[in-house]
């Protein structure tokens, strides 16, 4: 199976039916399905692009094929975090830490919301940019261990794993396509349209 034939096709989001993505009306309750169903399904209402992969290998072909489907060869990735660039240093990615000078924006993030399929970021991600100073392409890097229920128990676990030192400018990138410029949480405010691009990496 090629990778993209996981981004909704196969893989393990197959098992999230077509038949009830399209039949879950916007608040009907999600009862017992699991989180990272949960997180499928409205994350791909929200227009994100999902890739699952079972390995670093995997995830380092799924940005390959991002790249070639994009013709982003050449264009410098504005990313923020070292760590993020030193992992995928052999890609022959060029960074940039100037936003205005890339269309591509490379970054980890927080948590993966289930709730409303959105992804929380925020200082240690963004530094101090407002997420419509970003480039208009996303591309996320996470693992399944970040998969979280509600943006409560993301804003808890944030809290216990910096102490007192919480980060700031902590929102959460929602809105994957056109929108209307509502938004439904204080944490989409200022929010502006993304094509996303999630590399999800099994690490459960």
């Amino acid at each position: 199976m090629g990778l993209f034939d996981k981004l909704f096709g196969g893989g393990r989001p197959k098992k999230v039916s077509k038949e009830t993505v399209e039949t879950r009306g916007a608040h009907m309750p999600d009862l017992n399905i699991p989180v990272d169903e949960k997180f499928t399904i409205h994350f791909k209402k929200n227009g994100g692009k999902f890739l699952y992969c079972d390995s670093y290998s995997e995830i380092k072909q799924a940005l390959r094929n991002i790249i070639g489907e994009n013709d982003w060869q050449n264009h410098p990735f504005f990313a923020l975090d070292p760590k993020l660039q030193s992992k995928f240093s052999e890609e022959k990615i060029s960074f940039t830490d100037k936003s205005k000078q890339s269309e591509v924006f490379f970054t980890p993030c927080e948590h993966l919301i289930a709730q409303n399929g959105s992804i929380l970021v925020c200082s240690n991600q963004l530094m101090d940019k407002k997420l419509n100073e970003l480039p208009y392409n996303v591309i996320v890097f996470a693992t399944t261990s970040q998969l979280v229920e509600s943006i409560g128990e993301g804003l808890k676990t944030i809290k216990k794993k910096y102490g007192h030192n919480i980060p700031a400018n902590i929102t959460t990138l929602k809105h994957f396509q056109a929108n209307n410029g509502n938004s439904d949480d204080f944490l989409t405010y200022g929010s502006s349209s993304k094509n996303m691009y999630l590399l999800l990496l099994e690490d459960l």
